[in-house]
């Protein structure tokens, strides 16, 4: 298929389409730096010991809990004094980072694009 036979979406439309999925990804980005930031207060928070009866405190466990109560379990936690480390909350953290990056990375494969985009993605690799 020559050049002249490529057929390609209107620019506007393509436009669009990406500038949809760029906003989707920093809405995805977003979401995962919040969940990260209050996993990982959870974490420092059971690390030095904090009292639990604390509002601030209360309110980090509290909004963690839905995310670190399904990987509750996998592996134990180590305790010492008072000082908690969830190992399993270290895994949630993880696994998140994961699922964030294959969102994105399965956006990538459904994004419009056009033939210069394809021809240098093709020639860099």
């Amino acid at each position: 298929m020559s050049e002249s036979q490529v057929k390609t979406g209107s620019p506007q439309k393509d436009y669009q389409a990406k500038k949809a999925i760029f906003r989707t990804y920093q809405i995805i980005w977003y979401i995962l730096g919040l969940i990260e930031v209050v996993l990982g207060f959870r974490v420092l928070f059971k690390l030095l010991g904090a009292n639990a009866s604390s509002g601030f405190t209360n309110f980090i466990y509290a909004i963690s809990y839905p995310f670190a109560q399904p990987f509750a379990g996998i592996l134990g936690t180590t305790k010492s004094s008072g000082i908690v480390l969830e190992w399993s909350t270290l895994i949630a953290m993880i696994v998140y980072v994961v699922v964030a990056y294959g969102i994105v990375a399965f956006f990538q494969l459904v994004k419009p694009t056009d033939q210069e985009e394809v021809e240098q993605t093709v020639d860099s690799q």
